[in-house]
């Protein structure tokens, strides 16, 4: 055998061991239709008052919600949280007929003109659901994809409602029984006083060896005025100061969104990490509160900060500035894991935010809508999904027919 053919054929031999067989396929896979699924429910847990939208109270459902399908002519799909009917026809028009794979120039698109989506979760779902078949035609799931470091990352119960000290200390003391690590609390009582006694009567039931988080919701509220007093400066420096002194990870949100001198002078003068960025949409606003000293902690939200790309730049841009990165919960479900999967890859992001306020609001009423969601373990640790992309299943039985 001549060396020419002989290596030739070896680089065929080696490329075919080294990759599944889809991918040395000379058709590229190409967009066919995206769908929204309704997902139906499958019991309801009780009613419950969320922290940041006081005077409204829910119902909270075991699965339900929406899912984006994006088809291809490979028959593989992707899914994703599920994007608005109004964007749903233009983000046809712009993605049908496209490679899943050109995900950075779709998502460039969609970003450019911002006419293609209704707003910028829309743009996130699309990138999720195209990020989700790119790992399932590639056999590999986001996080190996992406870069892997870490196999699993210990998950903080975020608690929803604003309880009181007695009982936000007795679900401390379940939640670390069960194996969590921290949990995170709602602050802003009418007094401080009941705030920071809700923080000693934690304290003092789980001991040092469990991480208190703390939210105090000031930067914007959905749509219904805050109970009580907005949080003033001296009310906010008052607070961090007495959280500091009972072992506290973090305050978040302590003022309003786009108070930046405020914060910054806020950050200054305490030592307790300043957390905060749910809200804060696109990379630039993070250039922003990097560049002003506003908050220690990063948290931006997959479904608000320009989607899989926003999100992945926010987390380069805290890890060149020695930022921890830890993003807001994601929606509870299908955004989550995304989360999940990046988070796998980041060395700055030592937690998960996972909504669990049992036994009315636990976060496998979310998850009820996977074949195999992720759970987290008796030692309070969620690992990455190991099949391929999202290395989630949605239970086709539950999509409702339209």
């Amino acid at each position: 055998m001549k060396r020419r053919t002989f290596l030739s054929s070896l680089g065929a031999l080696t490329l075919a061991h080294a990759f599944p067989t889809r991918l040395l396929a000379q058709v590229r896979p190409r967009i066919t239709d995206i769908r929204v699924h309704r997902m139906r429910t499958l019991g309801e847990t009780g009613m419950m008052e969320s922290a940041w939208a006081p005077g409204r109270s829910s119902m909270r459902r075991i699965g339900g919600g929406t899912v984006t399908e994006i088809m291809t002519d490979q028959g593989v799909t992707g899914i994703a949280p599920g994007l608005s009917a109004s964007g749903l026809n233009a983000m046809r028009q712009l993605l049908i007929g496209k490679d899943p794979f050109d995900n950075e120039q779709l998502g460039h698109e969609m970003r450019y003109t911002n006419g293609a989506a209704s707003n910028w979760r829309d743009v996130g779902c699309v990138e999720i659901a195209l990020w989700d078949i790119v790992g399932k035609i590639a056999d590999q799931p986001l996080y190996k994809l992406w870069g892997a470091a870490k196999e699993k990352v210990p998950a903080y119960a975020s608690m929803i409602q604003l309880s009181t000290p007695e009982e936000r200390a007795e679900m401390a003391v379940r939640l670390k029984a069960a194996g969590w690590q921290g949990m995170k609390i709602r602050l802003h009582h009418l007094e401080m006083e009941e705030d920071v006694r809700t923080i000693e009567l934690v304290r003092r039931a789980v001991g040092n060896d469990f991480t208190i988080m703390t939210d105090a919701n000031q930067a914007q509220s959905s749509g219904i005025w805050q109970p009580g007093v907005q949080w003033d400066f001296t009310r906010a420096l008052d607070t961090a100061r007495a959280l500091k002194e009972r072992n506290v990870y973090w305050l978040e949100e302590p003022l309003r969104r786009y108070d930046f001198d405020g914060l910054a002078e806020l950050n200054r003068l305490v030592d307790i990490p300043l957390a905060g960025g749910e809200n804060n949409q696109g990379v630039q606003e993070f250039v922003w509160i990097v560049e002003r000293g506003v908050y220690d902690i990063l948290q931006p939200e997959i479904l608000v900060t320009e989607g899989v790309q926003g999100l992945r730049a926010v987390a380069a841009l805290g890890l060149a500035h020695h930022k921890l990165v830890i993003p807001h919960h994601g929606g509870g479900q299908l955004g989550t894991i995304a989360q999940l999967h990046m988070i796998g890859t980041w060395p700055h992001c030592p937690w998960i935010e996972i909504m669990h306020d049992p036994p009315i609001s636990p976060y496998t009423n979310g998850f009820a809508i996977f074949e195999n969601p992720p759970t987290v373990d008796s030692e309070g640790f969620m690992a990455m999904p190991q099949e391929p992309g999202l290395g989630v299943r949605i239970r086709r039985d539950l999509i409702v027919a339209d």
